[in-house]
Order: structure tokens, then sequence, then C-alpha cells
């Protein structure tokens, strides 16, 4: 019996030690944090701030991508999980990003209200018709990612290029990709398309007809094959030049086109220097974001 009036006093010196609920953030203070700090919560309040304060979709997007500036760099960050259990990946990221990750989460934020209109946004356009599922998901940004999203982008390459466009062929077995990569059997069939870019030495030309909010491939090609490396996004500079915003290791950043061109010429020469294969720069695919935004619904997801 005297044990119960210790653990009484035990008890209530536990509840003593609870601390308080912290104050949220004033909107002034949350626009200081950078987004890849905020939690949940506070990207909701933002998310909804930047959609009342900003109605310009384009500046949106700009604004929202740099808040992300810094946001550290990580490799196949996404999956399914816990929808899907073929691995452990989560289905949104706020803390880190890689240059997928990094373009659909700042392009869900500017196109929704609230946190809970962000996550189905992110998920209609990771996934074709926004099915969720590792078979549906974009995986190729050429024939999956820019096509499903035509509600979104438009291929604006040729255009911009005129008599300078170049092409490749591509070639895509879904099939024996989600088995190798993904231990997951689906049927697709082998699908091929040909693919219009700028060359790297024209893009120069481009730049000035492109704007807020427009989508980048990066084209890069080794031992004849081409293929899209790297996705970002267009903004435009305080003294109106085009800038590129991706995520790169080591972070997010913001960098001339010219700069970013710099980088992979002096990662192809370290590779040469190595003696390893050499990933060259091609050029690139600019997506042009399409005026009027229309969001499709989502098809009924099947059920187990």
């Amino acid at each position: 019996m005297r044990l119960l009036p210790l653990l009484f006093a035990l008890l209530m010196t536990g509840c003593a030690t609870v601390s308080p609920p912290s104050q949220p953030l004033s909107m002034e203070q949350l626009l200081k944090k950078p987004l890849y700090q905020m939690t949940p919560q506070e990207a909701g309040r933002y998310i909804n701030h930047m959609q009342t304060s900003e109605p310009d979709l384009r500046k949106r997007i700009a604004a929202i991508g740099r808040q992300n500036i810094g946001q550290p760099y990580v490799l196949n960050l996404l999956g399914e999980f816990p929808f899907q259990i073929h691995d452990e990946l989560p289905m949104f990221s706020l803390t880190h990003s890689d240059c997928v990750v990094f373009s659909e989460h700042t392009y869900a934020m500017a196109l929704s209200r609230n946190w809970e209109e962000f996550f189905w946004m992110l998920q209609r356009i990771r996934y074709k018709d926004g099915v969720v599922g590792v078979a549906t998901r974009n995986h190729y940004t050429e024939q999956d990612w820019n096509i499903n999203n035509g509600w979104l982008v438009t291929d604006i390459s040729a255009k911009l290029a005129g008599e300078r466009t170049a092409s490749y062929p591509l070639t895509v077995d879904r099939t024996r990709f989600l088995r190798t990569r993904h231990h997951t059997e689906a049927s697709f069939p082998v699908t091929q398309s040909n693919e219009a870019y700028v060359p790297k030495d024209y893009v120069k030309n481009v730049l000035s007809q492109l704007n807020d909010g427009d989508f980048v491939n990066v084209i890069s090609t080794r031992n004849g094959e081409y293929w899209a490396s790297h996705v970002g996004l267009v903004v435009t500079a305080p003294d109106g030049s085009r800038n590129f915003l991706n995520s790169a290791e080591p972070k997010v950043r913001e960098e001339s086109f010219d700069a970013f061109m710099e980088r992979v010429a002096a990662r192809e020469a370290r590779q040469a220097a190595e003696g390893k294969p050499v990933q060259k720069l091609a050029g690139f695919k600019f997506l042009r974001l399409n005026d009027t935004i229309v969001v499709p619904p989502a098809l009924p997801q099947p059920r187990p």
C-alpha cells in the first residue's frame, strides 16, 4: 500500500514536466523560415498564404521554389510507402529533395490552397491519371512525366530552336525497368518516341523566351544514347535574365544556365581524367507552363 502514494507522486511529477504546446509562428516569422525546415502544419499555412497573397501562378511557383533554396539533396527519395510496401520510401518529403521531387513539390504547392490539396495534387502529378502505384509512377521524364502532365506543361523545344532543333530516338521498356529496379511484375508494351531538344550551343538564343515556372529537362548523352538526366524550373532574375532553379548535389540552388553548363563541363572533365565513361551535356528540353490549367480528376484507385 505504501507504493500507491509514491506512484501517485511520480505520476504528478511526470505531468508537471510536460511542456505546454509552443505558440505557432506568426506569418511574418514563417515567411523567413526555409520551406524545408517547416513542419507539415506550417507548410499548410504557407501554401494557403501564397495562394491568397500571390495570384500569379508563375510568380507563385518561383517564390515557393526559392523558399526551398538550400534544401539538402538526396537521390531516389520517394516511393509509395505505406500505400505499397515494395520499399519503405515515403510519398512526400519536406526536408530533402532530388530534382524531380523538388519540381513536383513546387508545382503541387503552387497549385494548392492547403496541405490536403497539396498532397492530392502531388499524387496527381507523380502518377499517370493520379493512380498511386509504382507501376503508374511517371518514371520516364520524356515519355511519362511530360506526356501525362500535358495538362500542366507543353513541350516547346522545337518551336524555340526552329531549324536548330536536334532530336534523339528513345525506346522505353517499362516491364523490364519495373522488374529490375522495383521487383514489380507488370506488363507494358515497349514504346518508342523521337524527342526534340535545344542544343547546348544554341540555348542562349532562346532563354529570353522562357517564363517563370517553365519546366526544364537536361538532355545528356553517353555511348550514343540520349536521355533526360536532370530537371528543374525556370525563374527570372532581378535583371530580367533567366535562371535555372534545381535540386542537385549538395542542395537546391538558383544559378544561371551558363553556370550550370560550367558545372557540367567540370564534371565531364573529371570523368575523362578518371578514365570513366563521360556523360556529356547535349542540350535542353523546355516545356511551357500552360496559360490555362485545368486539373483533370484522378481516375478511381483500383481496389486491391
